[in-house]
């Protein structure tokens, strides 16, 4: 191809999960590839993430015996669309339809290359469960734990996980309940530090969730030839004819261009640490909140907007509420607020002392909530209320201050603690008859046994143990009335944001006029979701990552007629 410096049969923008499965796709196909990657490490923010994909109908779940199809998951999505009532324009009945048909053979795929997963749990449920179609038990798909000593000398390519070591985040859920006497979950916490001990001893480097999954995922590629290259940032898509040609990236600090014959794919992430387009599209949020790689700021949003691309849907993050504990913010990933609020002993309230939500469900609804709320009520932070029986069970920000809380923490006006709830509502300058009544109703609800107002608990999610207590008898419910109280901060961050270019059911990059731009595709959250403006379940921006990425190579590849 005249003009470039080199030429590829196929171009990748980013090395996240949907880039690197499209990869493997065109190495089989003996089709030339080049990953680029704009940060030192391969791996995106999916590598820091939970590595969950939400896969209707997969092969791990048929094999417990599990009834699921393509059917009962188009049903689903159909509802969530009705539930939200307002039409996205990143998703279509076409385009659902190609995700969760196409979903479960990018899994096989996979498998097949040797890539080695498993079910996520056999009870994650989705998180609107009670909607036709919406599974109780589980569809997620996760990595086995990965040894990086497996990449050789290319172990240090692969960007960090959050947690580095072999457990993966069920065994991790399980032995929460140590502190309850619960046997399972005393076994399981012995496992896991026998397991590490023995891996210490022999050298190995575990990482699991997202780590284990993008490893994996490295490891095929590099053994099938990918070329992937770190620290090359693209600055531009070559448009020829309307046709995508290749990009403009930087070698050896001068620009340097890439032909693509069959075609470029952009998945390279959001624009969560672009303070400017969050102030533009999701006003109020905080890009120091987010739990994104640091090179999540939204270059290809704005140079696929510049060639012709429709960006939608841009309002929306997947979000992640968070306490911002003393250190938060020199921490890997911060520490995580649902399966704190969300757990027995536990509301959360806004300024002014009102309850306002189910503090269980899907972290995505409860960030939006929170920013909803605040338009009407101060909200940001909200404040969790908690009292001695819960930590007493449970964590803060990762730690038990039952015998002794962390230094710094009620210096520096993190924690608030009082033995009674009106003294505790001076301590966060909320009206104490207020708080005191929202305290009061909530208990109610528990001597109840519902929760009347939000019917926290009614859905299965809400019990799981990744947000409820599932060893508790009441698992998502439980009184607030055991002094001494306390009360932490809760902010609305995210883990990425959810809008970008429209697609087709190809992956294909949509222009306003509705048409496509030959050769040019993108997958993950550089994409409007084909979720909508809802989150189904766990995994549903890294499932579509996955699965487009999949789709448009085989469509580029010329391998469609061959399912």
């Amino acid at each position: 191809m005249a003009g470039f410096d080199e030429t590829f049969d196929w171009v990748v923008v980013g090395s996240g999960a949907g880039s690197m499965i499209s990869a493997l796709v065109m190495r089989q196909a003996d089709k030339s590839v080049v990953i680029l990657e704009k940060t030192a490490w391969a791996g995106g923010t999916t590598a820091k993430s939970g590595g969950v994909m939400w896969i209707p109908a997969n092969r791990f779940m048929l094999a417990d015996g599990e009834q699921d199809s393509a059917d009962a998951a188009m049903t689903y999505l159909d509802a969530l669309q009705e539930l939200d009532g307002n039409p996205a324009p990143g998703t279509s009945r076409e385009k659902r339809l190609a995700y969760v048909t196409q979903a479960p053979l990018a899994i096989d795929f996979l498998v097949d290359k040797g890539v080695a997963l498993q079910r996520g749990a056999t009870f994650w449920p989705d998180y609107y469960d009670e909607l036709p179609g919406g599974c109780k038990t589980s569809r997620t798909v996760v990595a086995k734990p990965f040894d990086r000593k497996e990449l050789g000398s290319r172990r240090d390519m692969l960007r960090k996980g959050f947690a580095e070591f072999n457990v993966t985040l069920v065994e991790g859920m399980e032995a929460q309940g140590h502190r309850r006497t619960n046997k399972a979950s005393g076994k399981m916490l012995g496992r896991i530090v026998l397991r590490t001990l023995r891996d210490l001893v022999l050298g190995r480097k575990y990482t699991t969730a997202g780590g284990a999954l993008q490893g994996r995922l490295l490891k095929a590629g590099l053994a099938a030839g990918v070329d992937l290259r770190l620290n090359a940032p693209v600055s531009e898509l070559v448009i020829e004819d309307g046709t995508a040609t290749g990009v403009v990236t930087m070698r050896d600090g001068k620009p340097w261009r890439i032909g693509a014959r069959l075609g470029v794919l952009v998945n390279a992430g959001g624009f969560a640490q672009n303070q400017a387009m969050r102030d533009t599209y999701m006003p109020g949020t905080q890009a120091q909140w987010s739990q994104t790689a640091e090179g999540d700021t939204g270059e290809m949003h704005r140079e696929l907007e510049r060639i012709g691309g429709q960006l939608a849907q841009m309002d929306q993050l997947v979000g992640y509420q968070m306490t911002l504990a003393p250190g938060w913010d020199k921490t890997y990933v911060a520490p995580g607020a649902q399966s704190m609020t969300g757990k027995p002993h536990a509301i959360l309230v806004d300024q002014t002392g009102q309850r306002y939500m189910n503090e269980g469900g899907s972290y995505e609804l409860y960030c939006e909530n929170m920013r909803k709320r605040n338009i009407v009520a101060p909200s940001v932070p909200s404040w969790a209320i908690l009292d001695r029986h819960y930590v007493e069970l449970y964590a803060i920000a990762g730690k038990f201050i039952d015998k002794k809380i962390p230094e710094n923490w009620i210096e520096s006006g993190y924690l608030h603690t009082a033995d009674t709830i009106e003294g505790l509502a001076g301590r966060i300058d909320v009206d104490p008859a207020a708080l005191a009544a929202t305290v009061a109703r909530w208990n109610g609800h528990v001597a109840k046994g519902m929760d009347e107002d939000f019917h926290r608990g009614e859905r299965a999610y809400d019990n799981c143990g990744f947000v409820g207590d599932p060893f508790s008898e009441r698992s998502a419910i439980g009184a607030i009335d055991k002094a001494p109280f306390y009360a932490v901060p809760v902010v609305p961050g995210d883990v990425s944001t959810y809008g970008g270019v429209i697609t087709d059911a190809k992956g294909r990059v949509v222009t306003a006029d509705g048409n496509v731009i030959a050769g040019l595709y993108a997958t993950g959250v550089t994409t409007a979701s084909v979720m909508g403006n809802v989150y189904p379940g766990a995994g549903a921006s890294i499932g579509p990552s996955l699965t487009f990425g999949y789709i448009a190579a085989r469509h580029a590849a010329g391998l469609d007629n061959q399912l």
